[in-house]
């Protein structure tokens, strides 16, 4: 028994473990996101990390692309210029942009521990050097035909366009790739000097300005991306975290149920065993068996002990009968029953309370009304709930109808209608609540839990039933039990009288 406990216990430690190590890295997921959404240095700040991940990640798939872009130009001016400075410009080209991959792949590996502002400088440098290097074509095309000085441009432009689009996701990327294109477009229309090559040089130039512009919008999409990203992250963060919490809110709840169940069964056996005794015992003294008591007194206090002691045992057998249906173990023992038969049984057995107020019940039943499938028991509890109540709050001399009939929609009901005091129309969700009273009952002083229709209105949705209260201040209450058709038994036509109508 001692081992069975400590696994139970280590188990419920484990689980506690595990959901406050969860709940622990919810806490994270959220703290970053608010980081994110609150900063007050920019966007630029705030997703610095995110913004660096997206630079790397175009420059590394970038690479291969620009060195054979680069080849390919360098292989077309040797029909202009020297063999041996392109190749050098070719050499130093593909050394600047291998060095700027590097960068960016060995950034791409230690991106949690990099310090930003320095790697920012770091990468603004190498994208500077290797626009400036291409920049150093025009030093090739200067002084060429003006085929090659308009192929340099175009050229130009090209890896302008690709630049930015790489270094659209740092800012200060994008003005250090495009500032030496820029300025060496423009050097190279001051030594060229002819109106073809300056047309040109002009369209590259607003070329530049539409890839700079074109940039900025991709950079601010970029960041909005992140943003929704980051606002994401804290929705399902929150979620994660309200799941967690209503998770362990649930699990309270069914140890607080269950730690209930236990207590009332075991409170149920601890009452009832001295209160039968003292029903037993009482009973015995107030009908006097072993002879007449010598005071009369006596047998007065004997049969208030048996009055109260019945009391307390109906409010006992109620909270456990309200507890088993709240938790799904009241079961349901159902048959054949006739709800007319057992709605004129409930009113002869409360005749003889209703007499004693001067009370007049009065009955009327539909005839012939067909069985119903129900638990007996719990439908004869009920309607003896709902008469004790029309009793106890009607005033002497008044009356209580009980009325059993087929519903519109071919199931059978139960009403119950008294001309008491009535309830107050704001007062009727209260009273169908547990240990609810209304302030006639309050008033009055009248004995009960406020379980009796809360019972009965559990055992009435058991059935899948329907249960009303209509009530007017000081005209009278009228509660209707309805059973749905689904559980009226319709009887079978004879076998001969089923083949002649055939």
């Amino acid at each position: 028994m001692t081992q069975l406990t400590a696994q139970i216990v280590d188990r419920r430690k484990a689980r506690q473990d595990r959901r406050t190590i969860e709940r622990q890295h919810t806490r994270a997921t959220i703290q970053t996101a608010r980081e994110k959404l609150t900063s007050t240095t920019g966007l630029d700040r705030t997703f610095e990390r995110d913004t660096l991940e997206l630079y790397t990640k175009s420059k590394g798939s970038a690479c291969l692309v620009l060195a054979g872009y680069t080849a390919l130009v360098a292989a077309a001016l040797t029909m202009w210029g020297s063999a041996l400075v392109i190749i050098v410009w070719l050499a130093c080209s593909l050394c600047a942009l291998s060095l700027s991959a590097l960068t960016a792949k060995r950034l791409s590996v230690e991106k949690e521990a990099v310090d930003f502002s320095r790697v920012q400088v770091k990468l603004i440098t190498l994208e500077a050097l290797q626009s400036l290097v291409w920049g150093s074509i025009v030093m090739i095309g200067a002084m060429g035909s003006p085929g090659q000085t308009i192929f340099i441009l175009i050229s130009l432009l090209v890896y302008a366009g690709a630049a930015t689009v790489i270094a659209a996701n740092i800012k200060r990327c994008i003005h250090a790739a495009l500032a030496p294109i820029a300025l060496a477009v423009g050097l190279l229309t001051l030594v060229a000097g002819s109106s073809d090559v300056m047309l040109l040089s002009a369209l590259v130039l607003g070329g530049l300005v539409f890839f700079f512009i074109l940039a900025l919008r991709t950079h601010d999409m970029s960041l909005l991306t992140l943003g929704y990203r980051a606002e994401k992250d804290l929705l399902i963060g929150a979620l994660e975290e309200a799941n967690a919490k209503h998770d362990e809110a649930r699990r309270r709840a069914e140890e607080a149920n269950l730690a209930k169940s236990r207590f009332l069964a075991t409170m149920s056996h601890e009452l009832r065993t001295p209160l039968n005794a003292i029903l037993g015992f009482s009973e015995v003294m107030k009908s006097e068996l072993f002879g007449p008591h010598s005071v009369d007194q006596y047998r007065d206090y004997s049969m208030d002990i048996h009055s109260s002691g019945q009391h307390l045992l109906n409010i006992i057998n109620e909270i456990l009968d309200l507890s088993r249906i709240e938790a799904g173990r009241y079961e349901l023992n159902e048959e054949a029953v006739d709800l007319a038969a057992i709605a004129d049984d409930c009113r002869h057995m409360l005749d003889m309370r209703a007499k004693a107020k001067t009370i007049t019940l009065v009955s009327q039943m539909e005839p012939h009304l067909p069985r119903i499938w129900a638990d007996e028991r719990a439908i004869r509890q009920a309607i003896i709930n709902l008469l004790a109540n029309a009793i106890k709050f009607t005033q002497p001399g008044g009356e209580v109808v009980v009325k059993v009939g087929w519903t519109q929609n071919a199931g059978q009901y139960v009403s119950i209608k008294d001309n008491g005091p009535g309830i107050p129309e704001d007062e009727i969700p209260t009273v169908l609540e547990t240990f609810g009273r209304g302030s006639t009952a309050i008033k009055t002083a009248e004995q009960g839990t406020g379980l009796g229709l809360p019972i009965v209105k559990a055992l009435i949705e058991l059935h899948s039933g329907q249960f009303y209260i209509r009530s007017k201040l000081r005209e009278g209450t009228e509660v209707i039990v309805i059973m749905p058709a689904a559980r009226v038994i319709q009887s079978m036509p004879a076998v001969g009288a089923a083949s002649a109508a055939a």
